[in-house]
């Protein structure tokens, strides 16, 4: 939650566009502005503070404990131009806080944190949990003196400034090891452990066994994944409790999946309890691994029989492909998931436009492979094959990467030997509605009129389906200098079926400076002045033109007595 305090009317105005715009993220907090902002702080996980950065430091300076837990507060002048990361940069996300508040309130974010500022990767925002001298180490890339990787595990790590040998190091593994007064370590979450429990287990009794088991084989608890068990046991407090404690995920799978795997110690008791010889260790090797702990017993103070069994697997360390759609170009509608995914990734590949539009928000030693137009099934094997290397790469797209883009290529390419995430964009199609008015309000259909890959039989027997069951139409690719005749035959198959004076929306270049858009229809439509850079949408039956907006009714029950 973000607690948000004001002191000034010009202060509590902008304070209610950020509770406007972020209804479930914030809380208003009122009352005397000192008393405010103790209770937010006590209270939030971040601070936006609608006053001067002086009296905030004032305000916050005795409530002060750990960078690791305090909360992330950000100020804004009271005249509104700059959103500034006061505490808590990385640990508490204010940076990204300060660039959040300043998109949404037209005001600059100011970060002086120094690793930031000049475009070295914190160490402490790479998404592992990270322990020894953060601080020494992060000063000595800082200073460009050479800092060694020992990355042990292989993990996909984005670009870091390192060298082969150096006085500092960082150190990425899942091994219990110490850290020097020179050395950062990382702990990529590579282990799983498999857990099978009694009826009723204590959760005290489950983690003491995992604790131990990870101690004596000399593995760091930071490194673990998730807790593994079978399906029966997905809600067996103890098990429960255990992943909330050590703050990872519980997975399951069936009794059958478990059955399937070759365990070294396979037992009676529980294929009679729930139909598997082997929870802990077959639940830890499902995805496959190698086992560094089998499976072992908990040991009761009483002496009454154990209630738990565990086992630790070191998961294959495989590389990281994400899809990630860019929006229709406006760097506002870039998502924040987008833009962390650009941080992450190592690798970068995508055509030669798109990439201009983001290199900025790359870090420094990126690896770009660009390439032009009609290179899409070469784009998707390239990421394909850098993320096979180990790599954590992002393949990038306009709009959603799974529509007309890249997403589909490229995990036709992908197999099951890397890790593939999808990141959303706002399509073409959404950007030209939200400028149109309403269009797509209730059912519609996209269809791109290019027959480079797709036959035109194909496209004209779907604008057909679609223009017999009265849907609305986006046509995607309408129209270029070498295919200008697809868009007239399209729209003449719609005609068929609509009235001449039926709504058309055009939008050329949606949320980019030079969009244009106009609302005309069927019958006026001239193709001609149609290019690849516009998407047209074509609206049914019940679309109408009102007040110079295109609306397509929902339909709703309560409206009919309305018209």
């Amino acid at each position: 939650m973000i607690g948000l305090i004001s002191a000034t009317a010009a202060g509590a105005a902008a304070r209610d566009r950020l509770a406007a715009a972020w209804p479930d993220r914030t809380r208003v907090y009122d009352g005397p502005v000192a008393d405010a902002v103790r209770r937010a702080f006590a209270e939030c996980e971040q601070l936006v503070c609608f006053l001067a950065t002086g009296a905030v430091v004032r305000l916050i300076a005795p409530l002060l404990g750990d960078k690791a837990s305090d909360p992330g507060v950000v100020c804004v002048d009271e005249g509104g131009r700059f959103a500034v990361s006061l505490v808590g940069g990385h640990g508490g996300g204010a940076n990204e806080l300060a660039r959040e508040v300043g998109e949404l309130l037209g005001a600059e974010p100011v970060v002086t944190t120094a690793t930031d500022a000049v475009g070295v990767p914190g160490l402490d925002t790479l998404g592992l949990p990270v322990e020894g001298a953060v601080a020494a180490v992060s000063r000595a890339l800082l200073d460009g003196e050479p800092v060694a990787l020992h990355n042990e595990s292989g993990w996909p790590l984005p670009p870091l400034p390192v060298a082969g040998e150096g006085a500092y190091g960082i150190r990425v593994t899942d091994r219990l090891v110490e850290s020097s007064e020179r050395e950062v370590v990382l702990r990529p979450p590579t282990l799983v452990v498999g857990v099978g429990a009694s009826k009723g287990a204590p959760a005290d009794e489950v983690l003491e066994l995992i604790e131990g088991a990870l101690r004596e084989a000399g593995l760091s608890p930071r490194s673990v994944a998730a807790l593994a068990t079978v399906d029966a046991k997905a809600e067996e407090p103890g098990i429960v409790a255990a992943a909330e404690r050590l703050g990872v995920p519980v997975v399951t799978c069936s009794a059958e999946e478990l059955a399937a795997v070759e365990v070294p110690n396979p037992s009676a008791a529980p294929l009679a309890a729930v139909g598997t010889p082997s929870v802990a260790e077959a639940a830890a090797l499902v995805r496959g691994g190698e086992l560094l702990v089998p499976k072992r017993k908990s040991v009761r103070a009483d002496g009454a029989p154990a209630m738990a069994t565990c086992a630790v697997v070191r998961r294959p360390v495989r590389g990281r492909l994400a899809v990630v759609g860019l929006g229709p170009g406006a760097r506002d509608l870039l998502t924040p998931r987008a833009r962390a995914e650009l941080q992450r990734a190592s690798v970068l590949v995508g055509l030669d436009q798109y990439v201009d539009q983001i290199r900025d928000l790359l870090r420094p030693g990126t690896r770009v492979l660009e390439s032009g137009l009609g290179a899409e099934e070469e784009r998707a094997r390239t990421a394909v094959e850098e993320a096979r290397k180990g790599q954590a790469v992002a393949l990038i797209g306009s709009g959603d990467a799974g529509v007309y883009a890249m997403a589909s290529p490229a995990l036709a390419e992908a197999s099951d030997d890397i890790d593939v995430t999808g990141v959303p964009g706002v399509t073409a199609a959404l950007a030209a509605a939200a400028i149109l008015g309403a269009p797509l309000g209730h059912d519609h259909v996209s269809i791109s009129l290019s027959d480079l890959h797709t036959p035109w039989e194909v496209i004209e027997r779907r604008v057909r389906a679609a223009a017999e069951a009265d849907i609305v139409v986006t046509f995607y690719n309408p129209r270029s200098r070498g295919r200008d005749w697809q868009l007239p035959k399209a729209l003449a198959i719609l005609a068929g079926h609509r009235e001449p004076a039926t709504p058309v929306g055009v939008v050329r270049n949606a949320s980019r400076p030079d969009e244009s858009a106009r609302l005309t229809t069927l019958a006026a439509l001239d193709p001609a002045t149609v290019d690849m850079m516009t998407v047209v949408t074509v609206g049914n039956t019940a679309t109408r033109d009102i007040a110079g907006r295109m609306v397509t009714p929902r339909g709703y029950r309560w409206q009919e007595g309305t018209r």
